[in-house]
């Protein structure tokens, strides 16, 4: 059985109180106000805009990102990839990523929050310290336009990490705006895609109810928080990071704008068992009194 991302809702959202004169009064001297040309107009009450939904657990279903080989990928978008290869190369060479050299090959990101794209991730393995990667979007609707984002050129950042690159953030933004507007957004969808387009291959931490069957006890669910600038806060952490797990962090404006991108490693928590009661100067400890419902067991 499918097992659900707990999801933690943090709200700050201050409002604004608005302090009117009473209507009554202003009822009783109508005859003054109209000779006056007041008009009196009633305040609307303060809706706060959010860029996602914060009461919707639906996240938690669509939230994962599939990775397909080429050969897995369907014919059509096979066919669209095929047809963007000339645009890639030609932004790929812009910045130096020698995508005319060597042997590239490529794998499918498919990100369900992100439906109007098709994303892929191109690879050229020379050998340890010469790697190269970097994504590619592709519009479905064919009004967009390609872009690239760069990762690694021989194992170097081309500018700064991908991750927090303001081009990463840019490109991310843009292809946003070239999503359907009229679809609620994933929040932690839209967070899982940003990290696996700027290098990363998330995988989101599934917690469970039984202890027993958490593979990592001490990893934190998804959250997303409301602040009080009204924009949000997209956090999760990938436990298929490698050495280290990494804890990603995204903020969003209130119009739903990506700000800034941040990640870091963690590390688990070390559990250790607990030792049994020993005994204390020839004494043994007390035993505990467990107090059962109804004033039983002791």
């Amino acid at each position: 059985m499918e097992r659900l991302i707990p999801i933690r809702i943090v709200l700050a959202v201050a409002f604004a109180a608005v302090v009117c004169a009473p209507i009554a009064a202003q009822t009783e001297t109508g005859g003054a106000a109209s000779a006056a040309n007041l008009k009196i107009k009633q305040v609307p009450g303060f809706v706060p805009h959010k860029p996602f939904s914060p009461d919707s657990e639906a996240a938690a279903a669509e939230a994962p990102i599939e990775y397909r080989l080429a050969n897995q990928m369907t014919e059509k978008d096979s066919l669209l990839a095929a047809d963007a290869e000339s645009s890639i190369s030609e932004h790929a060479g812009r910045v130096g990523l020698e995508f005319n050299q060597g042997k590239w090959s490529y794998q499918q990101v498919v990100c369900p929050a992100l439906k109007d794209h098709i994303f892929l991730r191109f690879m050229r393995n020379n050998g340890t310290g010469d790697v190269s990667v970097f994504s590619a979007s592709i519009p479905r609707n064919g009004e967009g336009r390609v872009r690239i984002i760069p990762i690694q050129m021989r194992g170097y950042s081309l500018f700064s990490p991908a991750p927090i690159n303001a081009l990463t953030i840019s490109a991310f933004n843009h292809i946003r705006a070239e999503e359907d507007p009229g679809e609620a957004p994933d929040w932690l969808g839209t967070g899982l895609c940003y990290a696996a387009l700027a290098g990363g291959h998330p995988v989101e931490a599934k917690l469970t109810e039984d202890a027993d069957e958490r593979k990592f006890p001490a990893a934190i669910p998804a959250e997303l928080a409301i602040t009080n600038h009204r924009g949000e806060v997209v956090s999760f952490m990938d436990v298929g990071a490698s050495p280290k797990l990494m804890e990603w962090t995204m903020t969003f404006n209130a119009k739903g704008k990506l700000l800034k991108a941040a990640h870091s490693p963690v590390g688990l928590l070390k559990q250790d068992a607990v030792p049994p009661a020993e005994e204390v100067k020839g004494s043994p400890v007390p035993p505990t009194i467990v107090e059962l419902p109804g004033g039983a067991g002791r």
